[in-house]
């Protein structure tokens, strides 16, 4: 990992001097001796990495060089933000001109002499490479030796029979169709998940079912794994599927290495065969191997893989079918667990005794959530253990056991931790900063993939250098891609999905995962994760469990804080704080509202915290008056993410423009009241993401058009900022605006001057308060912006643009709240050609107008989820045949005025889901086996019906 650390930083360093060229004048030329020093100590560290695991002295050297970049790093983003803010400091006359000059040469010298230091530093650290006999990784055999010890002990065969089998029979029947029915005709079939999910163990189940060997000619199993020889995995392939006699082997091995794939190949057009793959890692290693498994369009042979990574089975058949094992359900993993755990105990132990373990037991299962190995590992290590005693002991420790564990090599599953390691170990060292700031966020929480991204980009994670050229392709989708990327190595879950199934909105961690996180974030000092504890109320929350945020193998750089309602403080004390951090997350018993006991120690939270680039403070909620921010945030110059949302803060204070670095500020707080904000904004030219409060007042017009790199613009007020700014937002993609005063006289040639802006945007947002008079207004806007695929109208819209199904070809997504449409707008919904999602919510229609919705045949073509919400006006609803041929959810929320779901809906074959919410209790009833309507929705699979109204 410290290679991944350092590599990170080089890059970082060396986009600095690229960059600020003309700002290191003076001390660029010792800048570059240290990064020339830190690329040459780079290629050594993946070997002190392996070496590290058994020397205290390696790894203290590997912590020291660690230290030295991050510091390098520091001291010079330092020095570049205070002569950029000197030079743009707003002198007015030469003698504060000349006083700059003096202060900048100071500056200099001493800044230069701390750079000085940390050049000497990494260049003795270069020079002790030697001293502790770390080698470049190319000459070293550590690595090596370490790969083929985990080859052999990845190995697997297929006459090893799992003992332990549960829960897989719904899986391995889905498999075998695909394998063995003509209408699918997969050339791939392949089983994706985390390490420990069971893939192997079902590829097994497959690979001996009847109905694949009376099915197939001829069968063959090979374990791929990390380490590998192309003609070993060919040859091994080709000798299992010729089953040939000792002469014919004999000839086999005298076979050139380019001649055994094209015997490979016509063997597979000849006959029926079913080789399985098993943990393949990479796509260079299929690229190694496909050349064996070229075949005829209508071959009869079929590959079934195992892998970690989505993208392997992708890259292998892009039309290939993908199967994702689900964890065991609580029944199933009780019953592996008893099988391993109690088989045969009764009788010996006696009742009582059974029934304690049945208990202790029942509990413990519940921390594996599901994953076969670690129900496994848990349960071999229980059946070894005969008294109550021993149980309760593991008990109180059921998840370090888990992930670690037996600790006895050599026993069976005692690897369990470094079987989930090697998915760690596997990730190309951009995406392990990546993978261990997970580490934050609490166990079970619900990451939220825009929040998550924004904090890698604001540690420096996600470079510069990994945009394309001339591309429109941002930091955040840069970031995106690599979020999706360790979705598809299978380290993270997806949570939430958008309702268009397109994107990630959430993800979390397996517990297993999370721990391994920890474990190695603590290893490498990346992060530091602090309880609160009211258990000794003399003791701080924080120091009863850290002593200090300098750890003996370096500075701590991160600090995720976890507080429940009983804890008084916020921060360590001085003695505990170190001027290091980078990013401060904290997190209360309930993210969404939380309070500090004593409100008063709020103002002298965040001294000596200078370096912070994040400070995430979510949902801190006084319950009895507003929280008024310390100054000292107003120093933190080097923060780009600042997040107080849903917090009960008192004011927008003005110090806040001091923040230049700003990328993301999230300022939706809790908005009882309108709240002033000082013109302050623009100061902060470097923000991407802006949310303001949704009620808030200002003295004459906001200035935002100094905010080019601008992407997310949310809660713009056409009473309180000039609409002409929007002209200058050139990168801007989501728009939220509220329209509270109206503005028809000049709206026209304003819009038009933005009219390549607002042509940009991906997701627009508009509430218009003003009302019906506005209704022509919101029209304007929308027509405008043309490429969006998101769009939310509240308020009285009263018409559409006539060619909105013409002009708004990429919208996707789409909700109407309290629009007062007339009645002939269903017309120009319904010909939207790609909307998959729609929402329609209180009063849309007109409602002395509309009473009837009318969905004709042929309408929403591509529409997958279609929510009605408090519809009241809407007393009947029609859908006919042919409407909505793709529509998968549908839910009727508090549209009491409908009697009866629509006939239609008996010819919507692609629907999964249907949910009623509060409606009457007379039109549930109906939807009931044997009620009259049930005849409509038999034929859907989920029919959820939730608080029926009497």
């Amino acid at each position: 990992m410290a290679e991944a650390v350092v590599s990170f930083l080089v890059e970082r360093v060396g986009d600095y001097i690229i960059q600020e060229g003309r700002s290191l004048f003076g001390v660029g030329n010792q800048v570059r001796r240290a990064h020339r020093d830190l690329v040459f100590i780079k290629g050594f560290l993946k070997d002190a990495d392996a070496k590290r695991r058994d020397s205290e002295a390696i790894r203290t050297f590997v912590a020291e060089i660690r230290d030295a970049a991050y510091d390098l790093e520091d001291v010079i983003e330092a020095f570049v933000l205070k002569v950029d803010s000197r030079r743009k400091g707003g002198i007015k006359n030469v003698l504060k001109r000349l006083g700059s000059i003096f202060v900048e040469g100071v500056l200099r010298y001493k800044i230069g002499s701390e750079i000085g230091v940390i050049t000497i530093t990494i260049s003795d650290l270069k020079q002790n490479l030697q001293t502790y006999g770390i080698k470049e990784i190319s000459d070293s055999s550590t690595s090596l030796q370490l790969c083929e010890a985990q080859q052999l002990l990845r190995r697997t065969y297929t006459h090893v029979i799992d003992r332990n089998v549960v829960g897989l029979e719904d899986s391995v029947h889905e498999l075998v169709g695909h394998l063995v029915k003509e209408e699918h005709r997969h050339r791939v079939v392949s089983i994706i998940g985390m390490g420990g999910s069971g893939k192997t163990t079902i590829a097994k189940q497959v690979y001996h079912h009847k109905e694949v060997t009376d099915h197939f000619d001829c069968l063959a199993w090979v374990c791929i794994s990390q380490q590998y020889q192309v003609r070993d995995v060919l040859e091994r392939i080709y000798v299992k599927l010729l089953c040939p006699t000792k002469e014919e082997r004999d000839e086999i091995a005298k076979l050139k290495d380019d001649e055994i794939p094209g015997r490979l190949s016509r063997l597979q057009n000849e006959q029926k065969c079913l080789i399985v793959l098993d943990d393949i890692w990479k796509r260079e290693t299929w690229d190694l191997l496909k050349a064996a498994f070229e075949c005829h369009e209508d071959s009869k042979s079929r590959i079934l893989l195992t892998t970690r990574n989505e993208q392997v089975a992708s890259h292998a058949d892009e039309n290939g079918f993908r199967y994702r094992p689900p964890p065991l359900t609580e029944s199933e993993s009780w019953k592996l667990f008893e099988k391993i755990a109690m088989s045969g105990r009764k009788a010996g132990i006696g009742a009582e005794v059974y029934t304690k373990m049945e208990e202790l037991g029942k509990e413990m299962v519940q921390h594996c959530k599901g994953l076969p190995l670690a129900i496994i590992v848990l349960a071999g290590l229980l059946a070894r253990k005969n008294t109550i005693k021993d149980w309760i002991n593991i008990q109180e420790n059921v998840g370090v056991y888990i992930s670690r564990g037996f600790g006895r090599q050599e026993e069976e599953h005692a690897y369990a931790s470094w079987v989930l390691a090697l998915s760690y170990d596997d990730l190309p060292y951009h995406l392990k900063p990546c993978f261990l700031y997970l580490g934050h966020f609490p166990e079970d929480h619900e990451i939220q993939v825009k929040s998550l991204t924004r904090l890698w980009i604001a540690e420096g994670f996600i470079f510069l250098t990994q945009q394309r050229q001339g591309s429109r392709e941002t930091m955040e989708d840069v970031a995106y891609n690599w979020l999706n990327e360790l979705v598809e190595r299978c380290v993270i879950q997806v949570g939430e999905r958008s309702s268009t199934l397109e994107k990630i909105k959430s993800c979390r961690m397996h517990d297993l995962l999370r721990d391994l996180c920890l474990r190695k974030a603590e290893e490498e000092n990346f992060l530091q994760v602090v309880k609160g504890s009211h258990k000794n109320e003399a003791m701080h929350p924080v120091s009863s469990s850290m002593v200090t945020i300098v750890s003996p193998m370096g500075k701590i750089r991160r600090l995720a804080i976890y507080l429940d309602e009983n804890d008084d403080k916020l921060v360590p004390s001085r003695e505990e704080r170190g001027g290091q951090l980078r990013s401060l997350l904290y997190f209360g018993p309930n993210d969404y509202n939380w309070f500090p006991k004593q409100k008063e120690l709020i103002p002298s939270m965040f001294k000596d915290f200078k370096l912070l680039r994040v400070l995430r403070i979510e949902g801190m909620n006084d319950r009895e008056e507003k929280i008024e921010l310390p100054r000292e945030i107003g120093k933190m110059v080097h923060l780009r993410f600042l997040s107080l949302r849903r917090s009960n803060i008192r004011s927008f204070p003005p110090f806040l423009g001091n923040l230049i670095c700003l990328q993301t500020l999230d300022f939706r707080v809790i908005d009882d009241n309108d709240m002033f904000i000082p013109n302050v904004i623009c100061k902060m030219n470097k923000l991407r993401h802006l949310y303001l409060p949704w009620y808030y007042w200002a003295r004459g017009k906001l200035q935002l058009s100094t905010l080019g790199d601008l992407l997310t613009l949310n809660s713009v007020s056409n009473g309180y900022c000039d609409w002409n700014d929007l002209a200058k937002l050139g990168n801007l993609r989501k728009l939220r605006i509220r329209l509270s005063s109206s503005q028809s006289k000049n709206l026209e040639k304003i819009l038009d001057a933005a009219g390549c802006v607002l042509n940009g945007i991906r997701s627009l947002r508009l509430h218009n308060e003003v009302g019906v008079e506005s209704g022509a207004e919101v029209s304007q806007i929308v027509a405008r912006c043309g490429q969006i695929y998101k769009l939310a109208l509240t308020g009285p819209t009263l018409e559409l643009p006539k060619e909105l199904f013409h002009s708004h070809s990429n919208l996707t997504k789409l909700l109407l709240s309290s629009c007062a449409l007339k009645d002939d707008q269903m017309a120009v919904l319904e010909k939207l050609p790609n909307l998959k999602s729609l929402d329609l919510w209180n009063y849309v229609f007109e409602e002395e107008n509309t009473k009837v919705l009318v969905f004709s045949a042929g309408s929403f073509p591509r529409l997958q989820f279609l929510r009605l919400v408090n519809l009241l006006g809407i007393t009947e609803w029609r859908v006919e045949e042919g409407a909505m041929p793709c529509l998968c959810k549908l839910v009727i929320y508090d549209c009491r005025g409908l009697s009866t779901v629509p006939d239609g809906l008996r010819h919507l074959t692609t629907l999964k889901e249907l949910k009623i919410q509060y409606m009457p209790k007379l039109f549930c009833s109906k939807l009931e086996e044997g009620g009259e309507d049930f005849h409509k929705v038999q034929h859907i699979p989920s029919l959820i019906i939730q608080n029926p109204r009497g």
